[in-house]
């Protein structure tokens, strides 16, 4: 038996709205609910593993208060880049991080920072740290 990958933009669209939600401190039951849905459902959309109709992504879009664009920013293309370099693997790692429950308090907490100096020690501490854990391997 085959297992069904998920299409890439059908993740990436996931991806996404799993990202806003967090952001918005929203549940994937609450959002469920709010849509006539199980969380379930909503977990199968968030991972790409079922398509999000047009009409439902009207609906995520004003529920989580962002134009539909959103969920397709930085998605996939399916094209091959037209040679030099790209960011496309940048994005792809910063959107991935960004949807991670640790990579939403992060930013959250990053962002309630006003002390640019203290922002800029934050950082300075988190690159000693991945320095320190990769010489380790």
């Amino acid at each position: 038996m085959i297992k069904k990958v998920p299409n890439p933009i059908d993740r990436h669209v996931g991806s996404r709205v799993r990202m806003r939600r967090m952001l918005a401190g929203i549940s994937q039951e609450r959002l469920g609910e709010a849509l006539g849905l199980t969380f379930q459902q909503v977990q199968k959309y968030e991972k790409g593993s079922n398509r999000i109709s047009a009409s439902r992504l009207q609906q995520i879009a004003k529920m989580l208060d962002v134009p539909v664009a959103f969920f397709f920013d930085g998605a996939p293309s399916g094209d091959m880049p037209a040679g030099g370099f790209s960011d496309s693997a940048a994005t792809t790692y910063i959107s991935d991080f960004l949807s991670t429950s640790e990579g939403v308090q992060l930013t959250k907490a990053f962002t309630r920072i006003k002390n640019s100096r203290v922002r800029r020690r934050v950082i300075d501490l988190v690159e000693a740290l991945a320095e320190e854990d990769s010489e380790k391997v």
